[in-house]
């Protein structure tokens, strides 16, 4: 969840971390802090975003060329000067920063209190500070063997780099279930969270694993175990420029994201549909197709929004291929003792590829003989170097907190995943898989002829900005892009919202409607029309604010609503790609008006990595 970013080598250190930092903030701004080496330990920190961390080293600057920096996101200890990293311990010989969740820390800390040792604040981090240091103090010997000792000791996950005043040419850092990657330079070398921070110094990177440990120098490095066996690690190239993370004249990340998705959705279907042969190719699936054909059943497991198009998958899926699917918060999956075996197949589904719970339900899965097929948008994440297969979404890197082009790459994913499946089990006429695979090629231009009503969708925000609710509807495929509207609202906006199929609003949430409360209806020409129009009179009846997102020759609908927006037309199965652009829009622009920071939302970051 936290950010991280080291460095050792030539350059001027400082630099490289508060400008890495900066680009890691979406992981987490609670507050941010640095470690410089220079002839002495200088710890700079403070509660808050980077650029008070940046203002704080210009008072006595320290000039270094080895640094490690952190931005974090609040586990164990409210957000002040204190809890924020780097983390000591008493002698403040080193300094350690760490991305995950010691969950023996109480233990840690009680044991350690009695040998004398005072904690200044609140962290599990400052934990693992002191208890390498009484290590080392114990043993007396390789600093570096201290640290392996300790790790071997904590229960939990970490990420964690740590700089020695003692050791002003060596950087440690080490890796269990919390992403870590090492920048492979030319005398230089940098460890970060992902490539951000790194991608305009060098496109070579080493992703460490679990339970491995990394000792840099700048004439060089090795990675061993954290019981010191040694482990060779191939260096891979990473697929990122600077201009794909950088905001190209919007003013947001998520505004750039949303406007993003005809290319990233365009991107993700290359190399994939074969037009001229009405085929859907997977590559990344071949080797577990006859695993897929002969599965009892298929079981998606995601988080957050990633749960929202796993859901549109089962639809399509159950849909297209006639294949029984179930969907599962990935956070409940383990713990529910799932009945899984290996007649089952599990997709797992998350934008960073590093979602904890995601992570912990995949090996669930695997350790009770299921195969596991992972869709995701990073190479070289966890959950596509330990899955059996799967398929990028190649849509880019999204650096919004809110998802936006990630959400509708994965159902692009899905779509294709489930006419793959389609194709090999002949549950659909040919005629109608060729149909699916052209209107799904069109969905790229269609999604820009909606982009054209931003200024519309704009305007309508305005009118809502102070509602203190909205309700969300939709039935059949755009069920779950209620849910998803619903959500990208209550992320940015601060704004309670709920997402509900729209025959349960008479369940229950019709005793909410009033004059006061908008309510938004997912209502294309599809084979639930007639029961949308249904479900809008009986909002108007009881003087709702209706803004429908529609299509364009739907004039039912257009009619019983205060507010229209529309969609072109397509396939069923395939609305959502378009309806959930209007909600997107509509979301971040209520935010805008209300002052809300849209790309780092309060309390929230982009990657969840700790349970």
């Amino acid at each position: 969840m936290c950010g991280i970013v080291g460095y050792i080598g030539e350059r001027p250190a400082k630099e490289i971390i508060i400008k890495g930092l900066k680009r890691l903030e979406y992981r987490g701004y609670d507050s941010a802090g640095i470690a410089q080496i220079n002839g002495s330990l200088d710890i700079r920190k403070a509660k808050g975003k980077v650029a008070i961390l940046e203002e704080l080293l210009k008072i006595n600057p320290t000039n270094s060329t080895l640094a490690v920096g952190h931005t974090r996101w609040a586990t164990h200890g409210e957000p002040n000067d204190v809890n924020a990293h780097p983390h000591t311990g008493g002698q403040r010989k080193f300094a350690l920063v760490h991305n995950g969740i010691i969950e023996n820390y109480d233990v840690l800390r009680a044991e350690l209190s009695k040998k004398g040792h005072v904690f200044a604040g609140e962290t599990d981090t400052e934990v693992l500070a002191h208890l390498i240091e009484e290590i080392d103090k114990v043993i007396e010997g390789d600093f570096v063997d201290a640290v392996q000792q300790a790790l071997q000791q904590v229960i939990g996950t970490y990420g964690i780099v740590i700089v020695h005043n003692d050791f002003p040419d060596m950087l440690i850092c080490a890796k269990k279930g919390s992403p870590l990657l090492i920048g492979v330079g030319d005398g230089e070398y940098f460890v970060a969270s992902d490539a951000s921070p790194i991608v305009e110094y060098t496109q070579n990177v080493v992703y460490l694993d679990d339970d491995e440990i990394a000792v840099l120098h700048r004439s060089g490095y090795k990675v061993m175990t954290t019981r010191n066996v040694p482990i060779h690690k191939d260096v891979h190239q990473i697929a990122l420029s600077l201009e794909q993370i950088e905001k190209g004249g919007f003013p947001h990340f998520m505004l750039k994201e949303i406007f993003e998705q005809p290319r990233a959705i365009a991107d993700c279907m290359r190399g994939r549909l074969v037009l001229d042969e009405n085929r859907v190719v997977l590559g990344g699936l071949t080797q577990v197709m006859d695993k897929l054909l002969a599965a009892r059943r298929i079981i998606i497991a995601a988080c957050g929004t990633s749960w929202h198009s796993g859901l549109v998958g089962q639809y399509l899926i159950e849909s297209l291929a006639r294949i029984p699917v179930e969907v599962e918060y990935a956070s409940e999956f383990r713990y529910a003792n799932p009945l899984i075996d290996d007649q089952d197949v599990l997709i797992v589904i998350s934008q960073s590829g590093e979602t904890a719970d995601t992570l912990a339900a995949l090996r669930e899965a695997r350790e009770r003989g299921a195969t596991v097929i992972g869709i995701c948008n990073v190479v070289g994440s966890t959950i596509a170097r330990e899955t059996d297969a799967g398929v990028y979404s190649h849509a880019g890197p999204e650096i919004g907190v809110a998802s936006t082009k990630a959400f509708t790459a994965q159902v692009t994913v899905l779509t294709m995943i489930a006419i793959h499946l389609a194709q090999y089990r002949k549950t659909l006429p040919e005629q109608e898989i060729a149909g699916l695979i052209h209107d799904l090629h069109n969905i790229p231009s269609k999604i820009a002829e909606i982009l054209k009503q931003n200024d519309h969708i704009k305007e309508i925000a305005k009118i809502f900005t102070y509602a203190p609710n909205f309700l969300y509807l939709g039935r059949s495929f755009n069920f779950p892009v209620a849910l998803e509207g619903a959500l990208k609202l209550k992320e940015i906006s601060y704004i309670h919202a709920e997402g509900y199929p729209a025959a349960e609003m008479k369940h229950g949430p019709i005793a909410l409607i009033d004059q006061h409360m908008p309510v938004v209806v997912l209502a294309t020409s599809d084979h639930t029309n007639e029961k949308m129009i249904s479900n809008i009179e009986e909002v108007r009846a009881r003087k709702g604010r209706i803004i429908s997102v529609t299509t364009t020759n739907n004039e039912a609908v257009a009619r019983l609503s205060e507010f229209t927006i529309t969609v072109p037309e397509t396939r069923d199965c395939l609305t959502p790609l378009l309806t959930v652009i209007p909600l997107q829009l509509l979301s971040y622009y209520i935010a805008i008006n209300r002052k809300c920071d849209v790309d780092q939302p309060r309390n929230l970051a982009k990657s969840v990595t700790v349970e």
